[in-house]
């Protein structure tokens, strides 16, 4: 049975992890809206990243005998200046999540939850993995600057971006005879 504390702070991050998804699809549709539909391919792959981080909490939580609690979401920005300031935003957000991350990796080792900190470990190189991912684009759109072409150019580069299908293994929930 997992420790009410961990419990409590896992439904927490379920929330957070969606409230990620929702971010990036409005993100997403801000792209769709000025035609950058490369720029909004990456941010529907990265809100399908976000949902399985939530779904990889929600079935530890019922692995482990916890309750999922869902709860509201709140509203995400729905407009940016440009595109690098949509990264920024980006990098920032993620970099809030990491913190998120680190404070339930304290807290399964303050309550000597062995389990909880081995599954943590996953999201925690997964966050260098985001922080890092988000900083090559942005450095990339300061490059950029106002040039079109180097705008398009890197559309259809994020456009290329695919889904991990490894990210989604074993999230299906327990088999049924």
């Amino acid at each position: 049975m997992i420790n009410k504390k961990i419990e409590e702070a896992i439904n927490n991050q379920i929330n957070a992890e969606i409230y990620s998804a929702y971010l990036y699809l409005s993100m997403s549709a801000y792209f769709q809206n000025r035609g950058l539909k490369g720029f909004a391919h990456w941010m529907e792959v990265q809100t399908a990243e976000e949902f399985g981080h939530a779904r990889k909490f929600y079935t530890y939580l019922f692995d482990r005998g916890g309750r999922v609690l869902m709860k509201p979401i709140e509203g995400p920005a729905t407009d940016w200046k440009s595109p690098e300031n949509v990264f920024e935003e980006v990098l920032k957000h993620e970099q809030k999540v990491t913190g998120l991350i680190n404070e339930l990796v304290n807290l399964a080792i303050a309550e000597k939850d062995h389990a909880s900190n081995a599954m943590l470990q996953w999201f925690v190189t997964e966050q260098v993995e985001e922080e890092a991912s988000a900083l090559e684009i942005l450095d990339e759109l300061k490059l950029i600057g106002n040039d079109g072409n180097g705008l398009l150019m890197k559309d259809r580069e994020l456009g290329g971006r695919a889904l991990n299908p490894l990210l989604f293994a074993g999230l299906a929930g327990p088999a049924t005879a």
